[in-house]
């Protein structure tokens, strides 16, 4: 969360730092600021509240230029967002820091420098760790060991940037928690939370494990580790271009990526799948030795990644007939689950930087799973390095915080999974051989799917009106209902619930009229006709209804009923993923007619780093 840019050369890195900010606007966006050091002079700083655009607007006003600085996009977390609380925090007018994270202990530190005669400008654990700094730059030899003992007394997680008047040939930076990038130039180099921030000015980086301090100089990197001991940590090349980042011919990066989707998730099966079979290979070298010992799988995720869990779990009982348990990251390492030494351990996200994900992880390493699995879309993120297994999902970047491409191609790599631990379970051969070939096809199923887009932006106008809407789903729908919900009340900021539809009569249905749509999807499986049934009430209690259907399904139009045609029969493995690019499309659509911020809804940011 937040977004973290530095760089130092032999020209004004100020264009450097604001391009990079606006790269990393998805991370947080409810202030800006940015902080450069220059030889013999004070820090120079300028903040705003709002976007990034404001700051851009404030250094028209009053401009500052450097050789090395510090930039700044603000998700809050403590202290309301304003200008007083955006970040960089400073120390006198000498030091400057930058911070994504939250500092556990902060209230404590915060009441020992006020005691010392520190004065405090705002609410933030951020501008604690500036003056702890700060106090010990006086009592260092230099701004690298007064970071190093400035982070021993933290506790919690932090990914920081450290510039000072003092100190004016050198950015020093720390990671506990959080992504921290270093990326490579030609005399001169650069910090950032996202490879994605330094992309026009590099392509090559340096990805900082656990504990790392590094300081940073316009010729390379000094990197410690934990211990103090000073390492060497690989520099790796990035695949990805700078054009890549930008929205091209869509109005915005979620219409974007809701287009990728056929492509992404021909990415996420390329290559996987080898004369008709999923081979363990795909997932690791030592894969096909620990699939043939599962027993059972746990799968941990957050958000929009454990809808996708959920969909999983569906899959791995029903095909691989192996006992499947689906996790919110957060609650698991809350409890004390009991673990067999055979379960395969599965983790899933996005970034794989979610911190409640990876400190799930990290419990659970300790708990004596089989093995650990992480289905993940970023290189080089905590979660790949953290696990034993790894499957990329390969969607590319996506900058939307509502995530779309990123679903579909987990939704594609957990059958991949699904596939390749079934053989181990006795799969019949013909059963294999048409997932594979639903799996296959499913990419050009969502092209189709696609073209119903202008149907779906006019039926995006019943809603826009509405304060709530309700998403029924049953079997392995409930979890796509689930994932519309989301997906409407994150952009639209429309209430929505998702029901298992057989649950309506259980207490929803107490809510349904004219005034709460209900939207449904309609797939031709065994639970076809209870759906149906569930249809006929809501249409009983006057509730208007928009259906999603087979073209088999027999499912038709009637008073209070519109149902919307898929474009082709849709099998069991590809139903998940058909189903959500509907969903996707009209959440889009009704918060593009309501005129809310598509890629940067209000409260949110895209990786969620702290806990």
């Amino acid at each position: 969360m937040c977004g973290i840019v530095g760089a130092i050369a032999e020209r004004n890195v100020v264009p450097i730092l604001m391009e990079g900010l606006r790269r990393l606007e998805y991370r947080g966006y409810d202030s800006a600021g940015i902080a450069v050091a220059t030889p013999g002079g004070p820090v120079e700083r300028r903040r705003t509240e709002g976007k990034v655009q404001r700051l851009t607007e404030a250094l028209e006003d009053r401009p500052v230029s450097g050789m090395c600085g510090i930039a700044h996009t603000r998700w809050a977390t403590h202290g309301v967002p304003s200008e007083r609380n955006a970040h960089p925090h400073m120390s006198g007018d000498r030091l400057a820091l930058v911070h994504n994270g939250i500092i556990e202990n902060f209230a404590v530190l915060r009441a020992e420098l006020e005691q010392a005669g520190c004065e405090f400008q705002s609410e933030t654990d951020t501008e604690v760790v500036a003056h702890l700094i700060g106090s010990m730059r006086p009592r260092s030899e230099n701004l690298l060991e007064a970071v190093r003992a400035g982070v021993e007394r933290l506790e919690g997680a932090y990914a920081l940037a450290v510039v000072s008047a003092d100190d004016p040939e050198c950015i020093v930076v720390a990671r506990q928690g959080c992504p921290v990038v270093i990326g490579l130039g030609i005399g001169e180099s650069f910090v950032a939370s996202d490879v994605a921030a330094l992309l026009p000015v590099t392509r090559r980086f340096i990805f900082l494990e656990e504990g790392d301090i590094a300081c940073i100089t316009r010729v390379g990197v000094d990197i410690y580790d934990a211990e103090g001991r000073h390492v060497h940590r690989p520099i790796k090349e990035s695949e990805l271009v700078a054009d890549a980042l930008e929205r091209g011919p869509y109005r915005h990066y979620m219409e974007k990526e809701i287009h990728e989707q056929p492509r992404a998730v021909a990415e996420t099966l390329e290559e996987r799948i080898i004369a008709g079979r999923v081979p363990a290979e795909a997932f690791g070298p030592d894969a096909g030795k620990i699939f043939d010992a599962i027993r059972a799988v746990q799968i941990v995720a957050c958000g929009t990644s454990y809808h996708a869990g959920l969909v999983a779990k569906y899959f791995i009982e029903g095909i691989c007939r192996l006992p499947c348990a689906v996790e919110i990251a957060s609650e698991y390492r809350y409890r004390q689950p009991v673990v067999s030494d055979d379960t395969l351990y599965v983790t899933i996200s996005q970034s794989g930087e979610t911190l409640d994900t990876l400190e799930a992880l990290r419990a659970a390493k300790k708990l004596g799973y089989l093995a650990y699995l992480g289905i993940c879309n970023v290189p080089e993120s905590a979660l790949v390095r953290e696990s034993d297994l790894v499957l990329m999902t390969r969607a590319g970047p996506e900058i939307g915080v509502a995530s779309t491409k990123a679903f579909t191609t987990q939704l594609a790599g957990l059958e991949l999974l699904c596939l390749a631990l079934a053989r181990r379970s006795g799969l019949e051969k013909d059963r294999e051989q048409e997932l594979i070939t639903e799996l296959v096809e499913t990419p050009s199923l969502l092209e189709t799917v696609l073209e119903m887009d202008d149907r779906i932006e006019q039926l995006a106008e019943r809603f826009a009106d509405k304060e709530h809407a309700l998403f029924l789903g049953r079997g392995i729908q409930y979890p796509i209902a689930m994932e519309g919900a989301l997906k409407l009340k994150e952009i639209s900021y429309i209430h929505a619930e998702a029901y298992p539809a057989g649950e309506l009569k259980h207490g929803p249905l107490a809510l349904v009229d004219a005034d709460m749509p209900v939207v449904t999807v309609a797939p031709n499986n065994a639970l076809l006709e209870k759906l149906k049934a569930n249809i006929q009430e809501v249409r009983a209690r006057g509730g208007e209804m928009l259906v999603f259907a087979d073209p088999e399904s027999g499912v038709e139009s009637a008073e209070g009923v519109t149902v919307v045609q898929m474009p082709r029969p849709v099998g069991r493995f590809q139903a998940p993923v058909a189903y959500t690019l509907p969903l996707q499309l009209l959440a889009y659509h009704v918060a593009v007619l309501k005129g809310t911020d598509v890629d940067q809804p209000r409260n949110l940011a895209k990786s969620v780093t702290v806990e």
